[in-house]
Formats: structure tokens, sequence, C-alpha cells
């Protein structure tokens, strides 16, 4: 028959005396009250069932060490780290009908922190560990305090220095110099939320602890960490971004700087901690709720190649943490190589931008999409606009004057080569490629500041520079810089006008757009971008009071052909209806009928569309008879 000897907490004698004591009944041997010099003459291996606070059991786990004792716990109010660290049913019930039932026990290992037992979570760093609140009495104000504290870190983020030295019987000792937020240290994945979204196999009988090393370069980075670390579904083995992460036996933390850290929500600081896993040392019966393992794999994990190291951490330790992670020094002069090249007016470039408008003139009097998307993968002018949004984001004078330059040339180049082939071609109409760019909206600008975002990002990424700069052209600057060259030609004012207006869009858009995109990849920091990026807007807000009113006109538009579509006035159903203009409303479509129509009943079907739609209009009529 199991014997129990009960270890209590003084202050908690009425849950044992109307709980616990029932429970047990003949299974038990002895209660004892904790104090602080305790001394129990039991003989090893027996089973010593505790009802004691995370503070009471740190004190008494020493000494069941030493002794030999079996361990079982029960869910005193004050362990919630023990709670979680042991597995224990949060139930007080369960967990007692689980020691009686229990058969088994095993040896499990005990983490230590500078010779102090860690149940839950080791936390170094305040940044990560919130601890302002750790010591208040109350739960709900510890967890209060700790939302505060941190909102209250965001503002003034900054990394600390670590030297991490990790002890390996087989390699010797590594020492790893870097900068981060902070360090987590557990001994299974189910102590924290992060470790059981991001550790696989963990457990509390295979003699290595989990020490997480959280590095993020920037404000958005951690946020991109939170988001892929705590609210991912399904497990992965590839860890989160700024996360690393090693698996061993003994690990040194050190700093220039006093460490604060929290164990087991117990604010401590130190110069060093020394962690270490004391394999199989405590005799327990295993928590309901607890991770173990028959097959122990004593295999060692030592994943540190995204630690910030040199340039980068010197530059974490210096300032607080960016907004945005700022781009190594080898990825901002191979990137500023490229857009100084870019920015000339090379002779290659002056032929391309010839032979790109040239093209997408033909294509735009024959109509023919597929010559005109030709043109615009052809057409070189992505790569000085590019080369200006990182003149104008950085405000470089000279790459912003050789990119502008290149650009003007270009664009004149392709002014004359849209004159002289619209001076050629005895074609003076309106087709459907050219009335599409004569007329810009918001839409325009939208295409413009997607075309700027994949440009920069193609440029700034080395994998895919080849594969998205011709896509990145589509739809934005040769096709209306060729329409609004036919207008010229053609001396029509409304053609070349609404054109430029789109070229115009296009060109401060992409650069806009592509500006931002270098500023979030971390090519140049806020206080430097300010300026150019508030003048880069402006022109575009600029830009948008014409197109805001282009657009409402296109709503009007579609409303009114959605409304008169399929309409059925007097058994004559509209069809094809087409609004050729907006003031005067004039309006174009077929009627399906089942005779023909007169003068009379055209003028018939006019009034009716005015009382319809409420307006005057001027109406172009095609009937289809019903045969």
């Amino acid at each position: 028959m199991k014997k129990i000897t009960l270890l209590y907490d003084e202050l908690e004698s009425e849950t044992v005396e109307d709980k616990i004591l029932p429970a047990f009944g003949h299974h038990l041997k002895l209660k004892i009250p904790f104090k602080t010099d305790l001394t129990i003459e039991i003989e090893r291996d027996e089973l010593v069932v505790t009802y004691l606070s995370d503070t009471q059991l740190k004190e008494f786990l020493p000494i069941a060490i030493e002794k030999g004792w079996c361990l079982g716990f029960l869910p005193h109010p004050d362990m919630p780290n023990a709670l979680q660290g042991m597995g224990v049913d949060s139930k007080l019930s369960e967990a007692l009908d689980h020691i009686l039932e229990s058969e088994t026990t095993m040896k499990i290992d005990v983490l230590m922190a500078n010779g102090l037992p860690v149940f839950n979570t080791l936390v170094a760093g305040e940044s990560i560990s919130l601890i302002s609140g750790a010591m208040e009495e109350s739960q709900w104000r510890v967890r209060w305090e700790k939302v505060k504290s941190f909102f209250r870190l965001f503002k003034n983020l900054r990394a600390q220095n670590y030297i991490i030295r990790v002890e390996d019987d087989k390699e010797g000792r590594e020492e790893i110099d870097t900068a981060a937020l902070g360090v987590i240290t557990v001994l299974h994945r189910k102590s924290a939320l992060l470790t059981r979204k991001v550790l696989e196999e963990s457990f509390i009988n295979d003699g290595m602890m989990h020490v997480l090393i959280l590095a993020p370069r920037s404000l958005f980075g951690l946020i991109d960490f939170g988001i892929k670390s705590f609210l991912r579904t399904a497990k992965s083995k590839v860890l989160p971004p700024h996360v690393s992460h090693i698996k061993t036996t003994k690990i040194i933390l050190e700093s220039p700087e006093p460490i604060n850290y929290s164990a087991d929500d117990k604010l401590m600081s130190a110069k060093g901690i020394e962690l270490e896993v004391l394999p199989k040392i405590l005799n327990i019966v295993p928590g309901k709720h607890l991770l173990v393992t028959d097959e122990v794999k004593n295999n060692e994990v030592f994943k540190v190649h995204k630690l910030p190291k040199g340039e980068i951490k010197e530059g974490l330790l210096a300032h607080p943490l960016p907004l945005i992670d700022h781009a190594s020094t080898e990825e901002f002069k191979w990137l500023f190589t490229i857009l100084r090249e870019n920015a000339k007016a090379s002779s290659s470039y002056k032929v391309l931008m010839v032979l790109s408008t040239l093209i997408a003139t033909f294509g735009l009097f024959g109509n023919s999409s597929p010559v005109i998307i030709g043109a615009m993968i052809l057409a070189p002018l992505m790569s000085p606009i590019i080369s200006l949004s990182m003149g104008v984001l950085r405000q470089n004078e000279p790459l912003i004057k050789e990119s502008l330059k290149a650009i003007i040339i270009g664009m004149l180049l392709g002014y004359l080569c849209a004159l002289i082939i619209t001076w050629m071609t005895p074609l003076n109409v309106y087709n459907n490629e050219i009335t599409s760019r004569i007329r810009p909206n918001l839409l325009d600008l939208g295409i413009a500041v997607g075309s700027g975002v994949a440009g920069a990002y193609a440029h700034a990424k080395r994998e895919v520079a080849k594969t998205l700069a011709g896509v990145a052209i589509a739809v934005a600057l040769v096709p209306p810089l060729a329409v609004s060259g036919i207008g010229l030609g053609w001396m029509d004012l409304t053609v070349f006008i609404g054109a430029f207006l789109l070229l115009v869009t296009n060109l401060a858009g992409m650069v806009l757009a592509a500006a931002l995109t270098f500023l979030l990849l971390g090519y140049s920091p806020v206080k430097l971008a300010r300026k150019g990026l508030l003048i880069s807007l402006i022109i575009v807000m600029t830009i948008s009071a014409p197109l805001a009113f282009g657009f409402n006109q296109m709503v009007k538009e579609n409303r009114i052909i959605q409304k008169l579509s399929g309409h059925e006035i007097d058994g004559k159903v509209l069809r094809e209806v087409n609004v050729r203009s907006i003031d005067p409303l004039k309006i174009s479509l077929r009627v399906v009928s089942d005779t023909p129509l007169d003068e009379t009943e055209l003028a018939q079907l006019k009034e009716d569309i005015e009382r319809y739609l409420d307006a005057e209009i001027e109406l172009e009529v095609a009937v289809g008879i019903i045969l």
C-alpha cells in the first residue's frame, strides 16, 4: 500500500484539512508543516507529497535531492512555475487522484542558475522579461505591470552585449560575442508559450536545456518575430527570424553590464549567469502533463548563425533598436554600385530607349497589346528611376542629378521617335490602346506604386534582381510616353495632356514607392530620408487631385453602365451600353427589339432613359431586331 508523507504550507491548513487529508485517507503516513529549518527523518525513496509555494519548493528541493526522496506535487495557489514546469494538473482533485493512482516514478533533470533551481523559465534581458511588476503581491497586478512595461519598453528598446560560453565535451569551449534583446532558457518546450511554438523534441529527462537567443535588428523585426512565433499553428523545424537556438548541458551568459533576469518570475541581477543541467537527479511522480521520453538522445544543437556580429552588433549596442533593419555595409555597397551604373545614360540605354519607343508607338497605332507589352519589357527606364528613388531617399545629389539626366534624355529620345512615326503614319484615329492612356485615375497610381515596389525589391535582392526588373516596368512609362508623343504629333492637347499626366503619375508614384521600399529594407535611416520622402509625397498628392477626379468620373460611368445594361423599357432591352462622356452625358447603346423603331419610338426611348437616370443625355442608338 502506498504510504505518503505530506509536506504542506501552514497558511493553507484549511484546504489541507478539508480536501487533501480526506483524499489521502489511510495512505497518509505523516503530515508536516513546512519550516525553514525543516528536518524530516524518513527513508530514501519514500514518497513526499508537497503542497507548497514556488518559494518554499526552492528551499525544500535541495534537501529532497540530498535525501533521495521521491516527490509528488499538488497545485498550491502560489506555485505557477513548478505547476507548469512539472506538468502538474491545476485542479487539486485531479492532481490528488493522479498521485494516488500513479504506480510509476521517474528521475528528471533540474535546471540550476547560479546554484539555484529553476522550475520553469529563466529570462535574461529586461527588454524581454518584462519583469518590472514581478515583485507585486497579487497576480493581476503582476500581469498589469508587465503589460505597461511592455509598451514603455517599445519607446527605448536597446540590445545588450552578451558573451555566451558553451561547454562541449567534444569540441571544448565555444564563445560567442553578440548583441541581443534577451535570452530564454527552459528544460522542455511546455515551459513557455514561445518554446511551445518553436521547439520540437524537448523533455525534462533528456539531460539538456534549451537556450533561445532573441536578437531582432529592428522594431519591425521584433513584430515580425512575434507574429511568426506566437501565431504559428503548425509545428515547424525552421526557427522564427532573429531567433537562435542552443541545446546543451552547460552554458554561461556574461555581459559588461549587469544582466537583469527573471528566474521563475523573480527579479534578479548579476554580471554573469551560469546555467547547468543536473541530469536525472530528482525522483518524482511525473505530473499528468509532463513531457518525458524513454529514448534519451543527447544531441546538442548550435544554431547561432543569425546572431548579430561585427558592425551590425556594434550598431545595435550604440543606439536604441531602430524602426527597421539596417542593411549591412556589404549589402549597401553592392546595391549602390549597381544604382550608380544604372543612373548613367549609356549608349546601350539610349539605343534601348529608342527601340522600345519605336515598338510601343507602332503597337499603339496597330492597337496591339502584345507589341506594347514587348516594348515595356525592352524599356530601360526602370533603372534610372530606381536610382533616383535611392538618391531622393538618401539626399545624394550626384545620384539624383545623374538619374534625372538619364530619365530626361530617355524621355526626349522617346518623344522624338514618337513624333517622327506619328508624322510618317497616315493614321489619326483614337483606338482602345490610345484612349486607355489619356484618362488616368487613382488606379494608375496604384499600378505605379506596385511597379516601384517591385523594381526596388528586385534591385535590392540579388536572388531576384534578374527576374523582376522587366516585370516592374509593365504598364508604367513607355506607352504613355509614346501616346503623349502621338498627341504632340497630332497637335491634340487632350491626348497629350492626358497621357503626360499618366506619365508623370507613374514616374512620381514609382519614385515614392521605391524610396519607401528601400527605407523598409534598411538602406537609409529615417532622419535622413524625411526630406526626400516629404517632397515626393507632396508631388504625388498634387498629382492625385486630377487623378481622383478621373477616378470619380470612371465610377459614375460604371454606375450608369450597370444601371442601364439589361434594363427593359416597353419590351425593349438595352445592351452594349457605353458612356462617351459625363459632362455633357453622352451614351451609346444597342436596343434589342422585336420590331424596327421609328423616330417617335426612339425619341420616347430617350425620354424614358432620361427619366430613369434623372439626367439629360445625348443618345446614340443601334437597333438589333429579334427574328
